[in-house]
């Protein structure tokens, strides 16, 4: 089962198994999706928002990148009454640049991979990679709430 659950992206290189994430304006996790790598973006989309609308019906406008553009906005908005908005880069941009909106979930993903867990994909099940990254999740909040003690890397030690 486990290599039913896996595939190959060709367009991003990735073998193994893609993750589908919402997340609020903050960063924090609303609802996280484990599909095979093959999956398109815009298929997994489906089942992301169909998630969404099921965890949380209230959520009604998401800011996507441009693999989620095609249908799945018209379908969005039919049958969930979800807005879904594709941040496009400019068509002049060459390299990289902060688009509004996407560094999001870029941020939600760099914060996740200091998981070593999840650096990796040792999951045999997408239930149990899914479980995974909620507890991350989980864990990245507790810190925010209450940091552990200690000197912090960040913090100058001179004065």
């Amino acid at each position: 089962m486990p290599a039913a659950t896996r595939g190959y992206d060709a367009g991003k290189k990735i073998n193994g198994r893609k993750r589908h994430i919402v997340v609020d304006t903050i960063g924090l996790l609303l609802v996280v999706m484990v599909s095979a790598a093959a999956v398109q973006d815009r298929d997994g989309g489906r089942g992301i928002l169909k998630a969404l609308h099921g965890a949380l019906g209230s959520v009604r406008h998401v800011f996507a990148d441009g693999g989620y553009r095609g249908q799945l906005v018209a379908v969005a908005k039919s049958a969930w009454g979800i807005v879904v908005e594709v941040v496009r880069k400019p068509p002049d941009q060459r390299g990289f640049a902060v688009l509004p909106r996407r560094w999001v979930v870029e941020r939600t993903f760099s914060w996740l991979m200091r998981h070593r867990r999840l650096a990796r994909d040792y999951e045999r099940l997408p239930a149990t990679h899914e479980a995974i990254v909620k507890w991350a999740m989980v864990a990245i909040m507790l810190n925010r709430l209450a940091p552990p003690p200690g000197p912090k890397p960040w913090s100058s030690t001179r004065k």
